[in-house]
């Protein structure tokens, strides 16, 4: 801008500040007001930034103000002004504009500020202003606390923050060209700040008790001055680094130039001897052209290697949008006297200042008391210091502060919100990209020195790396994280130095863990699973609560006189009831339900003379089925019908919902709600198996970008990515997951690079890979195609093992629904036309019992006649609701259902054949409901399915006992989940009273069940557990619930058992009420002689065989194998525990072989749903005591036992 383009205003303004004669600056009379006048129009100044482009063209800030300020400190009040203008002049351009502007105006106003700070950064190079600004500081803080005025707290601010300016102004362009060990702008800013003895008054605020308030501001301008340095460079500066220094450049230089003497080699190979002044031309054999001819090549056969079917092809134009964010040069080497008084400054800081200064960032940021993204400057500060100390002597107690399971937590806290925040706020994913960065560094260094920490020769910092990895390898969130990051890196968002650091990261955090689960067996880690559980889409608070059955029944005795009297004709009936209404869209059936509905909301709103006119007129509108009853029904049939109607448990219509906009798509119309709960357990960990989950196609996607730049990279970088991509090859035996043609284009560049020797691990590697692929191409002809695709762990079994390996219902085929043929899609269409004109059918129904296979469901039907066009949207099928059924039971049926019962009575599945030959549809629970009202059976127990155990004599070996169990695993799977739906429904129907007492001999017919399939050992142990608790209730007078923790293998499976728990049910035992609760509890409720009452059902009265061993009370051993030792070791344990003090009771060994247990406790699906949470486990076995095989260890119990000891 030129300076008689210059408001008048503002020309006049600036000339009333004074002027400067040689290096004296004389001040006018109104040089404060004129000052204050600049502050003000500031303060008005336009989105352009007008004033401020005027005033730095102008050069008020290098000719008026800082002459100013160096030749009149004294003058407080101008001093106060002067440095309130600074302040405002050199606020970063970010804070003017808000954000880099998009449009070309703006950014050429926004470019045109930030030139102008940088002559101001330049201008601040000198000794003298900062000498100004060192003393005045100095002075206010010589003050005590109160002896501090308001206005010079202020003045230790701005000067604070004139300084954060300063140094905040990046770089000039132009300036990074020049060679390293020149002093750059940024370097004599520093130099002068040094020698002002600014550095040192920066250490006091860091680390006097009394300026807790400057921590923040400290921070950020120490974080400034260590902007463009490497820590790992600073810390070996002063230690023969000189001669380092060169030898390494010198390297660099011999590596450059062996790269251009094997270039200038391979150039004068391709040369021919003689020159032909004829090009020629040449047909290359087996590539062809745009047709089915050869290529035609017009050149020499010198460029025969760079031929490429893209050559004269004009580039893809890639949208900015798309472009790969810039990536950070390398770091500039500073002057040397500059790197080694910020050496020093390290050093001095890290031995007075880091733990203090750090605690209270760290406390401000918690307490919120920081301005927003401040914690930026702490994760900086944590991995640019402790790089530092690791890499000059490591002393663990200087940064001590920020290294524990605290640090790790705060960091993965911070990591995970920039992590989400970039997924979400997608106009800002770059920005929070970086905070990401910086925060992946800081988890990086924290790893490093925890490293590090292990090989101390101090007994106590290696006992506090132990603590430290038990802590950040047990939880799930810390090994869940950088599979996170891996599977959602973008590199249009993210830059090569993110992904740089997350493959070091990742191979640094599996090389520890591979160290940590060396040695140890049976290591327990903390797994989490999300459940999701459908619900209505009505909230369930809203739902009117249903009457218990004695209030039923009070409510019928009341209502039973006035029933009488209408029936008698005393009381005349309403005339204007009208069950049905014709002109209603609603279909018959769903009236018919909601008169049923309207009956017994009468019934119980004691308006009997409704209720029976209701009835009646309903009987006249639906006279097919008597489900009002019959025609010709008596007041005794209407009374009992009433009755039946009046008790029912009718399904209710849940409350009108708020109308859902057209948008949502066809699967939410029909989908419920899912609710969502996270259980945590614990698992047996194996490296193995997590390892197993890098094996994915983003984590090779990561590596393969990484190693593009393989001569680029820094050989840690290319040892991490080769040694992770390694570990998925070779450790998992997963070589054909980098048969991917990128990868392979990489390879080919890198065997024919000149310079290729000095990167001898990645040439391994790729002539591994390139070997296995072609053994595995001899064999399998479509391994060229899957080089076009990224794979997965099933792809690859799927390629090596062949395409047929996988069974049924594996892989990813086994998610994904089948497509539709044209034949299948022709007989969709008729069937379709086949049944749209039936009334009162489900039409999606029909067609689903008539389509061929394979089977589909519903939503596949539905989805797909919607593609075709046939149908408008999945709203013109609705699914028919649940409970729009017959609800009464009519007298046929009743009598139907007795002779089913008559005819399968002696079956093993009783319950299984009568809902299979029944001909009206009902639920399990409606039928044991009804067997139970008609007395044919006495209790719930009686219709479980028997299961008769197959006979496995003694001759059976190991591999034909596995074969036997399972074939009696499969055979039971097929009914297992109608089992469990029972068992559900009986839970539900039946739950257990808090205050239900245990008859006598309960359980007896399931203790002999349990018996004869081995459970004699969990049933002992229970047995003992209800004795012992007796025992303490008498003693202690006290009652609480106790938990029954199973320890060993055994008895977790028995507890598993669908018959084992049925058992402590009846027994009265309470299962876990809520999530928070894991195990089976004994109610405080039962007593001591009610427990043993219980235990004693538990004997097993069953004559005693020859030879078989008694116990002291008479009853026999449980089975023994008989490969099992003569002995069993036995245990003293409380409560809970597998085994008793009391009783000797022998571990049994099953010949049968047990279910697989997982031990990755990162499947995708979650993990196994064996697995239970051992947080409330109590455990006092000693740790001298010989533990049983199959036992396992769980960490919180030997934490508790060590205590103990």
């Amino acid at each position: 801008m030129d300076w008689y383009m210059m408001n008048c205003e503002l020309l006049a303004t600036c000339s009333a500040l004074g002027y400067l004669e040689g290096d004296v600056y004389h001040r006018e009379p109104d040089c404060l007001e004129s000052i204050k006048d600049l502050i003000r129009y500031l303060r008005h100044e336009d989105e352009t930034r007008d004033v401020r482009q005027q005033l730095g063209a102008a050069q008020i800030l290098q000719n008026d103000l800082l002459p100013l300020l160096v030749q009149y400190p004294q003058d407080k009040v101008l001093f106060d002004a002067v440095v309130r203008l600074l302040v405002n002049l050199t606020q970063p351009a970010l804070l003017c504009f808000g954000k880099v502007p998009a449009d070309a105006t703006s950014r050429h106003h926004f470019l045109q500020v930030l030139s102008y700070l940088q002559a101001y950064k330049e201008a601040f190079a000198s000794e003298k202003v900062f000498g100004v600004l060192s003393e005045k500081l100095y002075d206010v803080l010589q003050l005590d606390w109160e002896q501090r005025q308001e206005e010079d707290t202020l003045l230790i601010e701005r000067i604070l923050l004139l300084v954060r300016n300063v140094l905040h102004v990046p770089p000039d362009p132009t300036e990074k060209q020049d060679v390293d060990g020149d002093a750059s702008v940024h370097d004599r800013v520093l130099w002068a700040l040094h020698i002002s003895g600014m550095d040192d008054l920066l250490k006091f605020l860091a680390s006097a008790q009394s300026e807790q308030q400057w921590a923040l501001h400290v921070l950020e301008i120490i974080s400034l001055m260590f902007r463009d340095q490497s820590p790992e460079q600073l810390a070996a500066l002063g230690q023969g680094q000189a001669a380092a220094e060169r030898g390494e450049d010198t390297r660099e230089l011999e590596t450059l130039r062996q790269r251009e003497l094997a270039e200038k080699r391979a150039r004068a190979l391709q040369r021919p001897s003689r020159h032909s002044r004829f090009r020629g031309s040449y047909v290359i054999q087996g590539l062809k052209a745009i047709g089915d001819n050869d290529v035609v090549f017009h050149k020499g056969l010198h460029n025969l290697q760079s031929y490429s079917h893209d050559l004269g092809k004009e580039p893809r134009r890639v949208p900015r949008r798309r472009w790969a964010p810039p990536d950070p040069g390398p770091l500039r080497r500073s002057a040397r006297n500059v790197r080694l008084f910020l050496c020093h400054f390290c050093q001095d800081f890290l031995e007075g200042c880091y733990n203090r200064l750090m605690l209270l960032v760290k406390d401000q940021l918690l307490r919120e008391k920081a301005q927003q993204h401040d914690e930026t400057y702490y994760l900086w500060a944590t991995a640019f210091f402790m790089a530092f100390n690791r890499s000059r002597g490591f002393r663990p107690e200087l940064v001590s502060e920020t290294v524990g399971v605290r640090a790790f937590h705060f960091i993965e806290q911070n990591l995970t919100t920039y992590y989400e925040m970039a997924l979400m706020d997608k106009k800002e994913a770059v920005t929070w990209a970086r905070r990401m960065h910086l925060a992946l560094k800081a988890y990086q260094e924290l790893l490093r020195t925890v490293q590090e920490m292990d090989r101390s020769p101090e007994p106590a910092v290696r006992d506090s790396s132990q603590v430290i990895k038990n802590n950040i390898f047990y939880l799930t969130e810390y090994r869940e994280l950088l599979l996170a990051l891996f599977r959602k890196f973008d590199e249009t968002k993210q830059p090569r130095a993110f992904l740089r650091d997350l493959v070091e990261t990742a191979h640094l955090f599996l090389r520890m863990l591979e160290h940590f689960c060396r040695g140890r067996a049976g290591l327990v880690v903390q797994s989490k699973r999300v459940r999701r559980k459908k619900k209505p889409r009505a909230p369930a608070a809203l739902a009117p609560q249903p009457p218990s059955a004695a209030e039923l029944e009070e409510l019928w005795a009341g209502l039973a006189p006035q029933l009488q009297a209408c029936l008698q004709g005393e009381v005349p009936l309403p005339e204007d009831v009208v069950p049905f209404d014709a002109a209603s869209e609603t279909p018959v059936e769903e009236q018919r339900a909601e008169a049923l509905l309207r009956i017994q909301g009468c019934l119980r709103g004691a308006q009997a003379p409704e209720a029976l006119r209701l009835l009646r007129c309903a009987r006249e509108v639906w006279p097919e089925g008597d489900v009002f009853g019959p025609s010709g029904a008596g007041p005794p049939e209407e009374t009992q019908l009433l009755r039946e109607i009046f008790f029912a448990a009718l399904p209710r219509h849940a409350p009108p919902e708020a109308e859902e906009p057209e948008e949502l798509e066809e699967e939410e119309v029909e989908e419920d709600e899912e609710e969502q709960t996270v259980q945590v357990a614990e698992k047996e960990f194996n490296f193995m198996d997590y390892l197993k989950r890098f094996a994915c196609a983003p984590v090779v996607r990561a590596c393969a970008l990484l190693l593009r730049g393989y001569a680029q990279n820094s050989a840690r970088t290319n040892h991490c990515a080769a040694r992770l991509l390694h570990r998925l090859a070779r450790d998992l035996r997963m070589e054909a997951l980098l048969f991917q043609l990128s990868l392979f284009t990489l390879f080919h560049r890198l065997l024919n690079d000149p310079g290729a020797a000095a990167h001898q691990e990645l040439v391994a590697l790729a002539k591994f890979i390139l070997g296995k692929f072609f053994a595995l191409a001899a064999t399998n002809k479509k391994a060229f195609v899957e080089l076009l695709f990224w794979k997965n762990p099933t792809a690859v079994r799927e390629m090596t093992e062949g395409y047929s390996s996988l069974q049924e219902g594996e892989g990813a085929a086994a998610r994904r629904a089948p497509a539709w043929t044209p034949q299948e899609e022709q007989a969709l269409r008729e069937l379709y036309w086949k049944y749209k004109e039936v009334e009162g059918q489900d039409v999606i129904a029909a067609i689903l019992a008539e389509l061929p296979a394979p089977g589909r469901t519903r939503r596949q039907v539905v989805k797909h006649l919607v593609r075709l066009g046939l149908a408008s949207s999945a709203k013109d099928f609705p699914q028919q609701r649940k409970g729009t059924h017959i609800v009464l039971w009519t007298e046929e049926q009743e009598q139907e259902l007795e002779r089913l019962f008559e005819e399968f009575r002696g079956s093993d599945d009783v319950l299984g054949n009568i809902m299979k030959n029944l001909t009206a549809r009902r639920s399990r629970a409606r039928v044991v409901e009804k067997l139970l009202g008609l007395g044919l059976v006495s209790e719930r127990k009686e219709l479980h399915k028997k299961r008769r155990r197959k006979g496995r004599g003694p001759e059976l070996g190991e591999a034909d006992a596995l074969v036997v169990s399972a074939q009696d695993s499969s055979a039971e799977e097929g009914d297992s989940e109608e089992e469990e739906e029972e068992e559900e429904e009986e839970a539900e129907s039946d739950p257990i009273e808090e205050h239900w007492v245990p008859e006598e001999g309960a359980g007896q017919g399931l203790v002999h069940l349990l018996h004869q399939e081995g459970l004699a050992g969990p049933l002992q142990w229970l047995e003992n557990c209800l004795r012992r608790t007796a025992g303490d209730r008498e003693q202690e007078g006290l009652s609480f619930p106790v938990p029954l923790v199973p320890l060993s293998e055994e008895n977790e499976d028995a507890m598993e058992d669908r018959r084992f728990r049925a058992l402590l049910r009846e027994l009265g035992l309470r299962p876990p009420a809520s999530e928070q609760e894991s195990f089976w509890r004994i109610p405080a409720t039962l007593t001591p002689q009610q427990l043993r009452r219980a235990a004693a059902s538990l004997v097993h009265h069953s004559p005693n065989p020859e030879g078989l061993p008694q116990h002291p009370e008479g009853l026999p051993a449980p089975p023994r194998h008989p490969q099992a030792p003569a002995s069993a070791e036995q245990l003293p344990a409380p409560l809970g525990s597998d085994s008793e003090s009391e009783e000797p009771v022998p571990v049994p060994l099953q010949s049968g072989s047990k279910r697989r247990r997982q031990l990755d406790s990162e499947d995708e699906d979650g993990g196994s749903p064996e697995a239970e949470p051992a947080a409330a486990a109590p455990c006092s076995e000693d740790d001298d005591d010989p533990q049983p095989a199959g036992r396992r260890k769980r960490a919180r119990c030997l934490e508790e036992e060590e205590e103990e000891d």
